[in-house]
């Protein structure tokens, strides 16, 4: 038995035979004249060592060693379909799995639209989500755990690409029983003298670094810092009263009881940048389907579109 020989048009001759029950009939099908058709049957059987068809007045009918190859041969060719299918899907950036780096309070708003946006484009591919700050998805990334990352701060890295995708402003998180809630807007002089909660602890420079630069920068300095992990603490912090955070205006759509969210006053507004993060040398078609997603819903957010239906 020659199993090298058996080759995957021996295997669609010969289903094509058998469920047109002749060979006219298959080689219609298959768009071959029929004597081929009968020489590929015949090196099929030579190189199984058995008989395989029965011809009879109505027609070709399988032995029974013909009846279990048909079935084989049929989950073969369908193998063969789907593995076909999904390499072309992978290359098109529509299969795979895609390992996504969150951090920071771009989680309640931007990162999940993207998310969504995406899975609904691109169904089969498996997206992971892993919480790592700045210094871990860029490890993460170079170790090739990570297809892309979001965070706030990057410098340059020369393997490493960096793209803004959104800019934020920020605002005061007050509690709604504080003399300042009722204010339109807030300025930093009058928050230098309330107890500032900001985050995160670690790593550094981070979100408290680039806080603390707008006080310095208009000649202010906050009295009272106390410094927690994450904005989730903070805000929960300004609920029970302890003091004042600044968040973004995605951290916003975090509701807490008892916390009102103010702008700060046009002249103490600052921009901050939520990036993109990806390899140089990942030229892969699923990133390319995902930066895709993401630079679409940057230019529909900074043009006022939509590209929802």
């Amino acid at each position: 038995m020659n199993i090298a020989a058996i080759e995957i048009r021996h295997l669609r001759y010969f289903v094509a035979v058998v469920e047109n029950r002749s060979f006219r009939g298959a080689a219609l099908r298959l768009h071959v004249s029929q004597p081929p058709l009968t020489r590929q049957i015949h090196q099929l059987e030579g190189a199984l060592g058995v008989s395989l068809l029965i011809r009879k007045p109505r027609g070709v009918e399988p032995t029974v060693a013909g009846k279990v190859f048909y079935e084989e041969a049929r989950n073969i060719l369908g193998l063969t379909e789907q593995a076909a299918s999904r390499a072309q899907l992978a290359g098109q950036g529509q299969l795979g799995r895609l390992d996504v780096g969150i951090f920071g309070s771009a989680v309640f708003d931007t990162i999940p639209r993207i998310i969504q946006r995406f899975r609904k484009a691109h169904p089969k591919v498996e997206v992971v989500l892993h919480n790592l700050d700045r210094g871990g998805q860029i490890k993460a990334l170079r170790e090739r755990r990570l297809t892309v990352g979001f965070n706030r701060f990057f410098d340059e890295e020369p393997d490493l690409s960096w793209e803004v995708i959104q800019s934020e402003n920020i605002n005061a998180a007050v509690p709604q029983t504080h003399p300042l809630a009722s204010q339109e807007t807030l300025s930093l002089k009058q928050l230098s003298s309330e107890t500032l909660i900001l985050y995160p602890r670690q790593p550094r420079p981070s979100f408290i670094d680039q806080a603390l630069k707008l006080f310095h920068d208009k000649g202010q300095t906050p009295q009272s810092i106390q410094e927690v992990d994450d904005v989730v603490t903070a805000v929960s912090l300004v609920s029970s009263g302890f003091g004042l955070s600044l968040v973004t205006d995605s951290a916003c759509n975090l509701h807490f009881p008892g916390v009102t969210y103010l702008p700060l006053r046009q002249e103490d507004q600052a921009n901050f940048n939520l990036c993109m993060i990806f390899r140089n040398d990942d030229d892969s078609a699923l990133l390319q389907a995902f930066t895709n997603t993401v630079r679409s819903m940057s230019t529909e957010r900074n043009t006022g579109t939509s590209g929802e239906a």
